[in-house]
């Protein structure tokens, strides 16, 4: 069995970098996922019977691409230290469908960002508006730093306390962009990965045709 030497040997090196790197960000992603997930604040706004569950749906990709971008990222500097075409064809092509999840996260939030801030400011007021005492509403009220609705606001609330409306829509917001920008922002270092492996492999199969 050849080595690749000279320039592709470097390369090689590059891409078991890369692959440590890429794990490590795929150990990042996975915690905020999960932070996203089981933030108290978060879940103490969506735990109603009724509550949208939209948001976590990109929640749910952001985990399981995290969770996918460790392992390939493991198989990844396994393919580059042994010089597999094997290990370094299966990790291209799990870089590919990780690419397509991390995009769709990234685009899931962008594109979402108004219909579940909107689906959960419905949901909140329509339980205001039966119970405007209730468990949930004082959740709401407590972790938004808010009262009311902009329809029904609070009489006895101060000029600075902003309806939870506005409160949701700002709160949601934040949230979500994290979503778009670690999802697209990944798949973004994914494309290098890809070269990486295509440039690795290129140099391994033609070094075992010249031998």
């Amino acid at each position: 069995m050849s080595k690749v030497e000279g320039g592709m040997k470097c390369v090689k090196y590059l891409l078991f970098v890369f692959n440590f790197i890429f794990w490590l960000m795929g150990s990042f992603v996975l915690a905020v996922g999960l932070w996203l997930r089981f933030d108290p604040e978060t879940v103490s706004l969506l735990n109603g019977d009724k509550a949208p569950d939209t948001f976590f749906i990109g929640v749910y990709i952001l985990i399981g691409a995290g969770g996918l971008v460790m392992l390939v990222g493991f198989f990844g500097c396994c393919g580059a230290v042994r010089e597999s075409q094997c290990l370094l064809g299966s990790f291209f092509a799990c870089l590919l469908i990780i690419f397509g999840a991390e995009v769709a996260a990234g685009v899931f939030g962008f594109l979402n960002k108004d219909k579940i801030i909107s689906d959960v400011q419905t949901f909140y007021a329509t339980t205001y508006n039966e119970n405007n005492n209730g468990t949930l509403i004082i959740s709401y009220q407590k972790v938004l730093n808010c009262c009311g609705t902009m329809k029904s606001p609070c009489s006895d609330s101060t000029t600075d306390i902003k309806d939870c409306e506005t409160g949701i829509k700002e709160f949601f917001n934040s949230k979500l962009y994290i979503i778009g920008y670690v999802g697209i922002g990944i798949a973004g270092v994914m494309i290098i990965g890809m070269i990486f492996s295509m440039v690795l492999c290129c140099a391994i199969r033609n070094s075992r045709e010249v031998i």
